[in-house]
């Protein structure tokens, strides 16, 4: 009888812990992702899929919602107190993940550690207006600018809010070790830190103290896998809940599978070619390898005949699979400042040969065409594409497809002379994208960041610097658009596609939310029961 009891008593344990087992398996959300954070450091880069993981740890003063609108976050509100004075209320009662208060001291220190710590891709370009930090008290900060900053609201969705007290003291040399060890990975967010291997997978646990809705998910796991196949394979073995980034050829087959569901979307994200303007341009040549006297690329012809080579069309519906829309400037139209003025881009090879022969190039030259191949979806076939459009007109581009890892502090070095990526205008106004990449590089003035081609026009960094002030939205917008316009005709970028995007998740499991900034978060996955 004893026997029988010990053996009943076990079966209800063993029960027990097998329904506790599956609960937490339900609570468990598992996504593959193409690429991960660079550092657990949020400060460390402004690299699209940095932040998005991270914004699972650590909270921003504001927040771009699903259609990029700015809605409050760890700021409750904010005014404009005078021409150069933002007025910030911060939320209260907020902990960080150690159990310590948030307050403006923490806002604070996070503005001001940013210019220190920052490293590839510099997150400066959030911060850049900002000349003072003022506490008023707990939970009021001021901040004081560099001249009227009416879109100082929209740069602070990525002013991650770190720990002053886990993260005083650290250096640039320092800092990501700390982070990524976890001991200074203290943030607000709805999931606290647990582990993180890089180029393999980050583990977050849900935060319970957290200040807004409770998340339905007890642990988070983001898995990193670049490759494509291996992602498809994963989710459809039921080892992965969702993927981001199907690739365009899988997304008729998985939509035909009973157990998946695929959700579309158009996204803000513009693949762009950049073309070196520099007087000397360390990767142009002549077709037999030998030095040109002059960087071709500085010739308007040629850059227009690069223009007309590229088959904009066939790169959407070819390269891209139908996940790709032309694109004739370097914002998408729901973007603040896009000008409606501006045609399709033309493309005419004929045209695009006897340009090259009139500036002086009549059999083309050479040039190393990098572009990252694991970021955006499409973006090694579309370079691919690129290149194989230029060679049809003369110009020998050889094509360089490159990790994002490695191509984004090698182009931020200058290393590239002509060069491919997608730029998302992620807080829905065109200045975000304009100041940073075709004003001058201009540090003094905090411009030009990402622009390390050489281009410079002063009418355009005027237009920029014009709208950087201008507190009329009327205004503010002819002032972009004019901008936009002047890209088109200087051509020191060259729009090609905008990236669609296609997520595919266990039908039973998992739903999202897309967003068109392409953010997969654990905050827009819900369950499907």
């Amino acid at each position: 009888m004893r026997h029988l009891k010990y053996g009943f008593a076990a079966a209800v344990v063993l029960g027990a812990l097998s329904l506790a087992a599956t609960e937490a398996t339900a609570q468990t959300l598992t996504i593959g992702v193409r690429a991960g954070p660079e550092s657990i450091d949020p400060h460390f880069t402004a690299t699209g899929t940095h932040a998005e993981a991270l914004k699972h740890v650590f909270d921003t003063l504001t927040w771009s919602g699903d259609g990029l609108e700015i809605e409050p976050r760890l700021a409750e509100s904010w005014k404009a107190v005078d021409a150069t004075t933002w007025e910030f209320k911060l939320r209260k009662g907020v902990k960080f993940h150690d159990g310590s208060d948030f307050t403006a001291e923490d806002v604070k220190f996070s503005i001001e550690r940013i210019p220190v710590v920052t490293g590839p891709n510099p997150l400066t370009i959030y911060v850049r207006r900002v000349q003072e930090t003022k506490i008023i008290d707990p939970h009021t900060i001021h901040i004081i600018t560099d001249g009227p900053a009416p879109n100082l609201p929209n740069d602070f969705i990525r002013l991650f809010i770190v720990s002053k007290k886990a993260a005083t003291g650290l250096t640039k040399d320092n800092s990501n070790e700390m982070f990524n060890s976890g001991k200074a990975a203290i943030g607000t967010g709805p999931y606290k830190f647990v582990s993180w291997t890089p180029k393999d997978q980050l583990v977050l646990d849900r935060f319970d103290g957290f200040w807004g809705p409770k998340e339905p998910w007890a642990r988070h796991v983001r898995k990193e896998i670049p490759n494509d196949a291996a992602r498809v394979a994963q989710l459809k073995a039921g080892q992965i809940d969702l993927i981001v980034r199907v690739p365009a050829s899988d997304v008729p087959t998985l939509k035909q599978d009973p157990k998946l569901t695929v959700v579309t979307i158009d996204t803000v994200y513009v693949f762009n070619m950049e073309l070196d303007m520099r007087d000397k341009a360390p990767q142009v040549s002549a077709k037999d390898g030998s030095a040109l006297d002059k960087n071709p690329m500085q010739n308007p012809k040629v850059r227009e005949a690069i223009d007309l080579a590229i088959d904009r069309k066939t790169l959407a519906d070819i390269a891209m699979e139908g996940l790709g829309k032309a694109q004739n400037q370097l914002v998408t139209p729901s973007i603040f400042g896009y000008s409606k003025k501006l045609p399709e881009r033309k493309y005419d090879p004929a045209a695009a040969k006897k340009l090259l022969a009139e500036a002086g190039y009549p059999n083309g030259f050479k040039v190393t065409f990098s572009f990252t191949n694991d970021r955006l979806p499409g973006d090694r076939q579309v370079g691919t594409s690129v290149a194989q459009m230029l060679a049809a007109v003369g110009i020998d581009a050889q094509a360089n497809a490159q990790p994002a890892a490695v191509f984004f502090p090698a182009r931020s070095r200058g290393e590239f002379s002509m060069s491919m990526s997608g730029w998302g205008t992620l807080t829905g106004e065109s200045h975000y994208t304009l100041s940073s990449i075709a004003h001058s590089n201009d540090k003094e003035k905090k411009f030009g960041a990402f622009n390390v081609l050489g281009y410079k026009n002063p009418a355009m960094d005027k237009l920029i610097q014009d709208a950087a002030v201008e507190m009329d939205e009327a205004k503010r917008r002819s002032l972009l658009e004019q901008a936009n316009e002047l890209v088109a005709t200087d051509r020191p970028r060259l729009p090609l596609v905008a990236v669609g995007s296609a997520w595919a998740m266990q039908k039973d499991k998992v739903k999202i939310m897309p967003r068109v900034d392409e953010d997969t978060m654990a905050m827009n996955i819900r369950s499907a029961k």
